[in-house]
């Protein structure tokens, strides 16, 4: 099948905020994918781009140009039981970028690639391997289990028990490996990713390329260094699900208010459901992960200091780092996390949980303050208490986490090392093809 040999077309797992928006399905709040829109504005007019997303609000495919870069184009297809060799046969790349390994279409469409004769770079994005085995850790056994009753109900208002989580992630692990193991070229970002993917998919050729972040938090202020006080505030961008360890950052929390009795924690995303009195015990019995930690904070009496800030999009969230004097990723594991990113980009000392990619990204001591391991509460208020009581050091952390961010978050570098690999493929197969 004759390709376009500068042509590229993107799988991504979510439809972006300016691919919602040139499509006309509305437009998302800007709270994923954020990796994604960093890339593309860096990559600008450089080369033919078609991003491609799954997205259940179309029944047909429908596509539009973006209006700032004429060179890319979105393309969103219905949900359910895409075609992606009549897609391929329309479009004719001369290369398919995976972004993550983690969703069904990404094999689907990595195995219509190989049969076409199309080369396929895979994008590790989190592992999800290990996600999935550190899913629940620090949760007790009997929020982790569901009723018969309990799954009735979420077959038809879904929740989120924690034992179905558990088996979708153990499901979407499996799918990586699949991929993976299929793979004949990948690329990633930290050691984590790449020891992982020598024993995941040991046929694959691996490529390193950072990650270029959302583009509000490359202009603008930057974090302040100030004196902390009896009321600092330490920022969790995430607290919805147990792997990004709220639990420990809240029984930390309890710690430092012996030293700091006005301390905050502020945690973005969605709060605690509430639906009025009749609704508000189902809800909790449907959100078990939620109700522990509601639990917490009323055992712990952190309840004037607990405080849910919502999905923040870039301006909001970028906001909330500056605003903060501690930036918390107490995560069981991650690879390579856009929170931490961004917060070192804007110069916000951090706190961060010494696991999977993390140590790649900032050097510990110098860079940010890592603790171990991740659901000990004790060695995290530690970490936290070094900084909260030394606005010094803090803001030298911050200062050089800021100049290494730089480095690794670089626009114009990244895209420059993403075109290079792109091309070295297509040089590759194309002898072959």
């Amino acid at each position: 099948m004759p390709t376009n040999p500068c042509h590229v077309l993107w799988l991504v797992s979510v439809t972006l905020p300016a691919a919602a928006a040139a499509c006309g399905v509305g437009c998302a709040a800007d709270v994923s994918g954020g990796w994604l829109a960093g890339q593309l504005a860096a990559l600008g007019d450089t080369l033919p781009l078609t991003v491609v997303s799954l997205d259940s609000r179309v029944s047909a495919p429908r596509a539009a140009r973006d209006p700032q870069f004429t060179s890319i184009r979105y393309l969103l297809l219905p949900a359910a039981n895409p075609d992606f060799a009549a897609l391929l046969a329309e479009e004719r790349p001369a290369l398919i970028h995976i972004w993550g390994t983690e969703y069904t279409a990404a094999l689907a469409l990595h195995r219509a690639a190989v049969a076409a004769g199309i080369p396929a770079l895979v994008g590790i994005q989190g592992v999800m391997a290990a996600c999935a085995a550190h899913l629940c850790d620090g949760v007790p056994a009997s929020y982790r289990r569901s009723c018969p009753a309990q799954r009735a109900i979420d077959r038809v208002v879904p929740g989120a028990l924690l034992d179905r989580e558990q088996a979708k992630f153990d499901a979407l692990a499996k799918g990586e490996a699949t991929l993976l193991a299929e793979a004949r070229y990948l690329t990633g970002r930290t050691e984590f990713d790449r020891d992982f993917a020598a024993k995941a998919a040991p046929k694959a050729r691996y490529f390193t390329c950072n990650e270029t972040l959302r583009p509000p938090f490359y202009t603008g202020p930057l974090w302040q260094p100030h004196p902390f006080g009896d009321a600092p505030v330490c920022l969790l961008s995430q607290g919805n699900y147990p792997l990004k360890n709220l639990h420990t950052a809240l029984k930390a929390l309890k710690i430092l208010l012996a030293r700091w009795p006005n301390a905050t924690l502020r945690v973005a995303g969605w709060p605690p459901l509430e639906r009025g009195p009749l609704l508000r015990p189902i809800i909790r019995w449907m959100f078990p992960y939620q109700r522990y930690c509601a639990g917490l904070v009323k055992r712990l009496g952190l309840g004037g200091h607990l405080q849910y800030i919502g999905p923040l999009d870039a301006a909001a969230m970028r906001q909330a780092y500056l605003e903060a004097d501690v930036f918390l990723l107490p995560s069981y594991c991650e690879n390579s996390p856009n929170s931490l990113g961004e917060a070192m980009l804007l110069g916000l000392p951090c706190v961060a949980a010494e696991t999977g990619g993390v140590p790649s990204l900032a050097e510990n001591g110098t860079e940010a303050l890592f603790y171990a391991p991740a659901g000990s509460e004790t060695a995290l208020a530690d970490a936290m208490a070094a900084l909260l009581g030394a606005p010094a050091r803090a803001a030298a952390l911050g200062k050089a986490a800021r100049q290494r961010a730089e480095i690794t978050h670089a626009p114009a570098a990244n895209a420059a090392t993403l075109q290079n690999i792109y091309h070295t493929i297509v040089a590759e197969v194309a002898p072959h093809g």
